[in-house]
């Protein structure tokens, strides 16, 4: 049911609709340098929107010789891009042809940053179809030089069959080595033999399923072929080689037989995993750990923007996001020791201000969880379909002046230095952040190894758990938080241990759909890797902090 504002919120929303009408009439009132002057040191929407950048070339020296560099291409905002002296093409007027211009002279001399940029151009689409071919030519370019974020890519497409036959092993195998795992490590062999024996009773069920069919089609054929061959040929003057109903039947043989034959092929192929080499054990880590029991590892800061966006100005309020908001923030900074900003009723310059602003104060080594509570909306425009988060002054659909895209939202998490960043989103059509195929599990043996953090904590990684995928979500229905945010919340409430996000996904997914069913609607949370904005094969880590009743 709808709250309706209380005085408070009703002199909030005039003070937001006065304050532009006081500025109007002093713009009236003086001259043009006036209202210039005015203005001054405002940010602007426009000033905090991603763009495909080509920065002028470099004056350097030589010797006694002066030379021009290469422009150079980067994704930057429009206010950093024009500081810099940059051209770049304008988000709302984003086209296939205009970001090609910008990333394909680089990608052609061959650096591979700028390959996988094109690839990813191609993949995702511009203001037209995804071309998925040339998407993987160009991630393939760049993995052959050992590219990371272009070999985790080039795995994704082999994973659902895009531009390249669907191949798990080979999408596997890929991942390995985005990761940096040898053929005959215990992590990637106990993956891969999982995946090779469920690929090999796949392909035997398969040509089993094809003979009994094959086994019944030529039954069928020689019955049908005898018949034919004893009527006389006043009544059958088609030879029974020519009948229409055989040449059908030995057309689905043929058929069957080729597919029989390739999946007998595959079969065959399947590699056998290399035997691990030595007495290597994982080393597990225990069920209650916290920073001191990975000793040597930096796991770096923790920062945290968590959104919570309630009473709407144009469109229906919500009954939950701010309590949301606030407990997910008091639990981040006081059990995992993160420092959070709390955004209450944001609009969209200041949440896209706030993740950019995070650029000042971020290294290489620290983490970024952005949780956003609020309405979210999709829009559908030929084959291409968007999605958004809506901030408290957005206009009611279809008119999005206000909203934010996800393609937004993406193009700032790309530029963030901090190697791991997690978006927890709980909003209608949350899941269309992020397009990938879900993410691929390990065995759940090596999930807490010691060596398994090893291996994930220096990678790029760029995460999304969305309380939906692209359908309406539940605003509430458990004990003051919604769905999604209760179980959330209390997982990481409950937990004493080093928890990675696929086992925080794995404990909260069943209860999410259990507490909807209840409350007689169906919602399924996601787990995806936010491919366009750079993730490798990383993974995000929740980390309990050190008690001081410990520390004696």
């Amino acid at each position: 049911m709808k709250k309706y504002p209380s005085i408070s919120r009703v002199i909030g929303r005039l003070g937001f609709i006065v304050a532009p009408l006081a500025l109007f009439v002093a713009f009236a009132a003086h001259p043009a340098s006036d209202k210039e002057a005015a203005t001054k040191g405002m940010v602007k929407r426009s000033d905090l929107e991603i763009v495909d950048c080509l920065l002028p070339g470099q004056v350097r020296q030589l010797g006694n010789s002066s030379f021009l560099t290469q422009r150079r291409p980067i994704k930057t905002t429009v206010a950093e891009c024009s500081i810099r002296g940059g051209e770049y093409v304008a988000y709302d007027r984003a086209d296939l042809k205009s970001a090609l211009r910008v990333w394909l002279p680089s990608a052609e001399s061959g650096d591979p940053e700028a390959q996988t940029n094109v690839g990813d151009i191609y993949e995702r689409g511009l203001g037209v179809a995804p071309d998925h071919t040339l998407a993987a030519q160009w991630y393939q370019k760049a993995a052959d030089q050992g590219y990371s974020r272009a070999l985790f890519n080039l795995g994704t497409l082999f994973e659902q069959g895009l531009g390249v036959p669907q191949d798990q092993l080979k999408a596997l195998n890929l991942y390995r080595q985005a990761w940096g795992l040898s053929e005959d490590n215990i992590i990637f062999t106990s993956a891969a033999q999982r995946e090779q024996e469920a690929l090999r009773t796949q392909l035997q069920s398969a040509i089993a399923e094809k003979e009994t069919q094959l086994n019944l089609l030529q039954k069928q054929l020689k019955e049908l072929q005898d018949q034919l061959a004893k009527q006389p040929v006043a009544q059958n003057p088609t030879p029974a080689s020519e009948n229409a109903e055989v040449e059908a039947l030995k057309k689905w043989i043929a058929q069957l037989e080729s597919e029989r034959r390739k999946s007998t092929e595959r079969l065959a192929g399947i590699p056998r995993t290399r035997t691990p080499q030595g007495t290597e054990m994982l080393t597990p880590i225990p069920p209650k750990a916290d920073e001191r029991t990975l000793a040597g590892m930096n796991f770096g800061r923790y920062y945290a923007i968590v959104i919570g966006n309630q009473d709407y100005q144009s469109i229906e309020d919500l009954q939950t996001p701010r309590y949301d908001a606030s407990r997910a923030a008091r639990i981040l900074a006081d059990k995992y020791g993160f420092i959070v900003q709390v955004l209450e009723d944001a609009n969209d310059i200041t949440m896209l201000k706030s993740i950019n602003d995070l650029n000042a104060v971020l290294k290489p080594e620290d983490n970024v969880l952005i949780y956003y509570a609020g309405h979210g909306a999709r829009l559908q425009s030929g084959r291409m379909e968007s999605g958004y988060w809506l901030p408290v002054n957005a206009e009611a659909p279809p008119s999005d002046t206000f909203w934010v895209p996800n393609e937004q939202i993406t193009g700032h998490l790309g530029r963030l230095p901090a190697k791991r960043v997690l978006v927890v989103a709980d909003s209608c059509y949350a899941g269309l952040l992020s397009t990938d195929p879900s993410y691929l599990f390990l065995n759940k043996d090596v999930a807490y190894s010691k060596e398994y953090i090893q291996y994930k904590l220096p990678k790029r990684s760029r995460l999304l758990l969305s309380s939906g995928g692209d359908r309406p979500v539940l605003d509430e229905g458990s004990g003051g938080n919604s769905v999604f945010a209760r179980a959330f919340l209390d997982e990481l409430e409950s937990n004493e241990g080093i928890l990675s996000t696929p086992e925080l996904f794995s404990r909260i997914r069943k209860r999410v759909e259990g507490a909807a069913a209840k409350n007689k609607f169906v919602q399924t949370p996601e787990f995806k890797s936010i491919k366009g904005a750079g993730h490798e094969v990383g993974d995000f880590f929740f980390v309990p902090r050190r008690r001081e009743a410990d520390s004696g």
